[in-house]
């Protein structure tokens, strides 16, 4: 109990240093910041009942930012899910806030997240679990050898994706979970080997089609997910520890080990 207690405060802590040090909070929140300062000097040069009716929308915008902050904190498996959401609300209403203020300021807003967005990524999660990094060739010498473990779960995902980024928390926990001397979990990363996809069946069209995951026996493919028909049949859905421990029954799997044992 007080090792995971110990475990979450840390990984608390680790999340607030990269939040302080990384270039796509460090900008986001610069540029939030600002509004404070334009603020101060824009209440000098209104007029006072515009100043009135410019805070009233402060405070309404504020509070309804709060209660989607709150039902998002509530539905988002993941933290990294959660934080990319709060910067999406948050500037949908700094946005909405610089227009009433006036609408140049809103423009300059604007550009400053285009700028945001094109020279900065959101960071994966930086864990790895029980996981191992692997490449192609590595994979495949892993499959093949007999001495290994009997199931293989793999993620195939390319971290240029937001859905990648989003979800990249979930599989290291997983292993944590479900990591065995039967089953063993590994990652690759099809933005460092695009030509992998094609053997795999994956498609890199779409940054939808990722992340995918594929579990092997005995080095061949038994079941995959998302499937072609589940993709065909749900236009969206998010990828949860849940969803990925009945597709892939690693309870059962589990037991297995444990009974075996």
């Amino acid at each position: 109990m007080e090792k995971n207690q110990s475990d979450k405060q840390l990984n608390s802590i680790t999340l607030l240093n990269q939040m302080a040090s990384d270039p796509y909070y460090l900008f986001h929140f610069l540029a939030f910041f600002s509004y404070i300062p334009v603020r101060c000097s824009a209440s000098h040069v209104l007029s006072p009942p515009f100043s009135s009716y410019l805070l009233h929308r402060e405070i309404q915008a504020v509070i309804a930012f709060s209660l989607l902050t709150a039902i998002k904190m509530v539905r988002k498996e993941t933290w990294e899910a959660f934080i990319a959401d709060t910067l999406f609300f948050a500037k949908i209403f700094l946005f909405g806030i610089a227009l009433v203020v006036d609408y140049h300021l809103a423009l300059w807003y604007s550009l400053v997240f285009l700028v945001v967005y094109t020279l900065t990524q959101q960071p994966p999660y930086q864990g790895i679990g029980a996981t191992l990094q692997l490449t192609p060739l590595q994979l495949e010498a892993l499959l093949t050898d007999g001495n290994t473990s009997r199931f293989w779960l793999v993620e195939y995902r390319e971290l240029s994706s937001s859905t990648c980024v989003q979800t990249s928390r979930v599989f290291p926990e997983l292993s944590i979970t479900y990591s065995n001397k039967n089953l063993s979990f590994g990652v690759v990363d099809l933005g460092l080997f695009p030509n992998t996809a094609e053997k795999f069946g994956i498609s890199l069209g779409s940054s939808d089609k990722l992340p995918k995951y594929i579990l092997f026996e005995n080095g061949v493919e038994i079941t995959r997910f998302p499937e072609m028909d589940f993709e065909a049949k749900t236009s969206t859905f998010t990828i949860t520890k849940k969803l990925l421990c009945q597709h892939f029954e690693l309870d059962r799997h589990l037991l297995d080990y444990i009974n075996s044992k």
